[in-house]
């Protein structure tokens, strides 16, 4: 009796005959496992993809037509797309484990935020009693991130006087905020 071909073990697979499955596993093990680890590129996952693949024979699932063409091609084209469902398991796997990292410090960061929302109203009340002149100069120097010379220059000052107001005013931002329990 000469050797069996893929569609006739295919056939006798889906009647449940292990034996046409093992002849099968036996044929193509080896060529779906290095076309798995292209793809995967770790051992382990590779012949997870492999025993998926087989697993799929065995329940029928992914049906193939011969008509469509070789059985061969018909089990790689299986393969790949075990592959890349493993593939998107993996990253969903990866990005869920990244969503629980943020998940974590947004816990952590909601004490700091309630923190920074106290000390920036306390920080906002002293400036609002520092002078107009001051204000605005604090609000361009920490706030707008321009130099002292360029406040001079917008402002049309003096360069010792912007400096002055700056030294000032935090003088007084220190009075007040640290003072204030800060």
């Amino acid at each position: 009796m000469g050797r069996i071909s893929d569609n006739e073990l295919y056939q006798l697979v889906q009647e449940e005959n292990k034996e046409a499955l093992e002849q099968l596993y036996d044929r193509y093990e080896k060529l779906l496992f290095s076309f798995s680890y292209k793809i995967l590129k770790q051992k382990e996952l590779s012949e997870e993809a492999v025993q998926d693949v087989f697993m799929k024979l065995w329940r029928k699932k992914g049906i193939y037509a011969e008509h469509k063409g070789k059985f061969s091609s018909w089990l790689l084209t299986v393969t790949r797309n075990v592959c890349i469902d493993i593939l998107r398991k993996q990253t969903n796997n990866q990005v869920e484990l990244m969503e629980k990292d943020i998940d974590i410090e947004r816990t952590e960061s909601l004490e700091e935020t309630v923190t920074w929302n106290e000390e920036r109203t306390a920080l906002k009340e002293a400036v609002g009693q520092l002078t107009t002149e001051q204000q605005e100069i604090v609000d361009l120097f920490y706030f707008k991130g321009y130099s002292q010379a360029d406040i001079a220059d917008k402002q049309k000052l003096p360069l010792g006087t912007v400096k002055g107001r700056i030294r000032l005013a935090l003088k007084h931002l220190k009075n007040t905020y640290v003072k204030g329990g800060r």
